[in-house]
């Protein structure tokens, strides 16, 4: 991955040094002037104004059914034109809820986890709360990657890695697993408390450094006698091994998997028990190319087949997804594998970018038909390189997927099928380039038969868009 290259193919050096040494030879050696300083190139969106008035030309652009949000913009300042991990989830009381990380831009001073709430099925939604982290740049350290468990009784529960001041990474990525919970449909939160986490041989030997622990997706009850079970990612600390190449998608990354124990006994976010697999030696690894000793392997979403196992899907810097699966409930793993259209077919391509699978019968369903969500390409778009992830995270292409009973992958997929784009407008906040990726940091909802795929548009509209049976029919 080095950035040198030959000597030979600086083709302007012979010239270069025929330059200089003329310029020697007849007493011209004087330093030239410098040029002149380069006046630097204006942000992308140059003023809250600019950004409001791209708004109504791109809300609808990517053909959404619900708008959930829509950032607010006034010249007093923005501390909402970030939104990304969007999870809605089924609320105690039959509505949608919704939990998301917000903030200016990612990774700002401001970011903080909302919450929101619709009473009509996702038609109309209240005012987004902030229910942990900063409303605004000193009010307290960063809170991000929020998700929802919801006990049998109708506490709902979200934790979020909360960061206090140490970095062993990535600023956004290292902190501790807190929570908090309501028992009044989200009207009120408990005080923060810490959920003990395992350690890893990943994390930094310094056992008071917080741990670099991402859960994308809600929990599902997947688990052992329906417990809630979830995928996350473990980046490893730049202590234990640092990136290989100057780019960020080469920081060394492994899946690995959490069960809740005791959600429905309602207990304090700090009594709750969590069980712990495929760690350390048993984490799910994709070698990074060209680096065989790293691994980038990251964001699992998971489904059940309908013989009873877990199906689970993550995104690798190989330019393709990886699959595994699990036999007993999400406990032991199998070596991930490319994703493929189906056994000894072409690779499904897609560079380090969310690609998450759905059950369209419902999140915990079995169905054995699914929906997969990918760029179609392996990173290489446009002018694009794989390294290019701002850019190069888009369009979106559907891919339809059922269960193949007695095949080794056990789910075929059909040809992708485009889903949306925008026109590369960059929406975001004022002052910046703002953002043209459609990175789908999504969730997914089934209600009454129908499908609803809840995604950030940009990192910056939330919306949500009905996924029907007409994809699944065949020409």
């Amino acid at each position: 991955m080095s950035s040198l290259r030959p000597l030979t193919s600086f083709r302007w050096l012979p010239a270069l040094l025929l330059l200089s040494i003329g310029s020697v030879a007849g007493g011209l050696a004087q330093t030239p002037p410098p040029p002149p300083a380069k006046k630097a190139a204006a942000p992308a969106i140059a003023s809250p104004a600019d950004l409001k008035a791209r708004i109504d030309s791109q809300l609808h652009i990517t053909k959404p059914d619900y708008v959930v949000f829509v950032p607010e913009v006034t010249d007093a300042g923005v501390t909402d034109t970030g939104n990304e991990h969007f999870l809605v989830f089924d609320g105690p009381d039959g509505s949608l809820m919704a939990v998301w990380t917000q903030s200016s831009a990612e990774a700002q001073p401001d970011q903080h986890i909302a919450f929101a709430r619709s009473p009509d099925g996702g038609k109309t939604w209240t005012k987004p709360a902030v229910i942990a982290g900063p409303k605004r740049p000193g009010d307290g350290p960063i809170a991000s990657w929020g998700y929802p468990l919801v006990s049998k009784s109708g506490r709902i529960y979200v934790l979020y890695s909360q960061h206090v001041g140490r970095t062993d990474g990535f600023v956004h990525h290292t902190g501790w697993l807190d929570g908090i919970h309501s028992d009044d449909l989200g009207r009120t939160w408990s005080a923060p408390q810490r959920v003990p986490v395992a350690r890893s041989q990943m994390d930094s030997p310094d056992a008071t450094m917080p741990p670099n622990m991402l859960c994308w997706q809600k929990p599902l009850r997947l688990g052992q006698d329906g417990r809630y079970l979830a995928g996350f990612t473990r980046w490893t600390s730049f202590h234990v091994k640092k990136q290989p190449t100057k780019s960020w998608i080469s920081a060394d990354s492994r899946v690995e998997f959490m069960r809740f124990e005791n959600i429905d006994a309602n207990p304090a976010v700090a009594d709750l028990k969590i069980s712990w697999f495929a760690a350390n030696e048993q984490a799910l690894t994709v070698p990074f190319p060209g680096q065989p000793g790293y691994s980038v392997c990251q964001e699992p979403t998971l489904v059940k087949l309908p013989d009873g196992r877990l199906f689970c899907v993550m995104r690798t810097a190989a330019g393709s997804p990886y699959w595994s699966v699990s036999a007993d409930e999400g406990e032991h793993w199998t070596a991930p594998r490319v994703l493929r259209r189906k056994d000894g077919g072409e690779p499904l391509l897609q560079p380090l970018s969310p690609c998450p699978i759905y059950d369209v019968g419902g999140n915990t369903a079995g169905s054995g038909r699914y929906v997969l969500f990918i760029h179609n390409h392996d990173g290489h778009y446009k002018n694009y390189g794989p390294t290019d992830t701002s850019f190069h995270r888009r369009p979106i292409h559907l891919v339809t997927g059922r269960f193949q009973p007695g095949a080794d992958q056990p789910v075929w997929f059909d040809e992708p099928r485009f889903f949306m784009d925008h026109d590369g407008v960059a929406l975001g906040k004022p002052g910046t380039n703002g953002r043209v990726d459609l990175a789908l940091y999504a969730s997914f909802t089934v209600r009454d038969g129908q499908a609803v795929l809840w995604y950030p548009e940009r990192k910056f509209f939330l919306l949500g868009r009905t996924i029907g049976p007409e994809w699944f029919a065949r020409p």
